[in-house]
């Protein structure tokens, strides 16, 4: 089953749960960003998240899913550190994101492949990740080992798969354990070096300081998005685009 089509069948699943549930347990997140102090409110279809997304089928670390389609995902395309396409792209998409977010989690499965393969993989623009740890207290450490894995060539591996098996969040799955299992499922080679540096206090500052950007730009929510390039006067605020065609778009005028 190709990428695309295993993207609209989770999206389709995703729908009939939500059907299901109490219009009281939908979350959308608000963000804040750019001149002006705007306010947006992202209302979604594949942002509306339900308050306990994931559940028992996530947070599992002896049952991870789709370690296949992450592979597929990312097979081919560069990576440096939490940055995924060619070095050479004029064009800098940055998430600032919590890998407890389920928000996060859903632009990572319905919005973000799509760019993926129409962008980056086409060396028009790469996409860097950072850490914006609003969610609890398992965030900055989570983030920290996405970083660690990022320092072995892995960071988007790591980063997808967490997504993929998210668990509810502030619920503790998150824990020594779950992000082990998350390092060996996405391709860490050397996990004496990754645990010594997850843990390390220049990943945690690390954590800490792009938090502290996010916060100065003004944004409130995850995830938020700025970027760079040739065409942006310097780097630019996008707050959170809906679909995969106002990333285009974005990535486009700032080429």
């Amino acid at each position: 089953m190709s990428n695309k089509r295993e993207r609209e069948k989770r999206r389709e699943e995703r729908l009939q749960e939500e059907a299901k549930v109490d219009t009281g347990e939908r979350r959308t997140r608000l963000l804040q960003f750019g001149a002006g102090a705007v306010f947006l409110v992202i209302v979604a279809v594949v942002v509306l998240i339900v308050a306990n997304s994931g559940g028992s089928s996530g947070g599992d670390a002896e049952n991870l899913k789709e370690v296949s389609a992450v592979d597929s995902l990312v097979a081919g395309v560069p990576q440096n550190g939490m940055t995924i396409g060619k070095p050479q792209a004029k064009v800098e998409l940055i998430e600032y994101g919590d890998l407890q977010c389920p928000v996060c989690k859903a632009y990572s499965e319905e919005i973000l492949p799509a760019v993926i393969e129409s962008k980056v993989d086409s060396g028009d623009a790469k996409i860097t990740f950072h850490n914006f740890t609003i969610i609890g207290e398992q965030s900055t450490p989570a983030g920290a080992a996405a970083l660690a894995a990022g320092e072995q060539g892995r960071g988007w591996n790591y980063l997808e798969l967490f997504y993929r098996n998210q668990g509810k969040e502030n619920s503790g799955y998150a824990d020594d354990e779950f992000l082990t299992a998350v390092a060996k499922a996405a391709g860490v080679k050397n996990i004496a070096k990754w645990e010594k540096e997850r843990k390390s206090a220049k990943l945690t500052d690390e954590v800490k300081a792009t938090t502290a950007q996010a916060i100065r730009y003004g944004f409130t929510g995850t995830p938020s998005f700025a970027i760079k390039g040739p065409g942006s006067n310097g780097t630019e605020l996008l707050g959170s685009p809906s679909t995969p065609g106002e990333f285009e778009e974005a990535i486009e005028a700032a080429s």
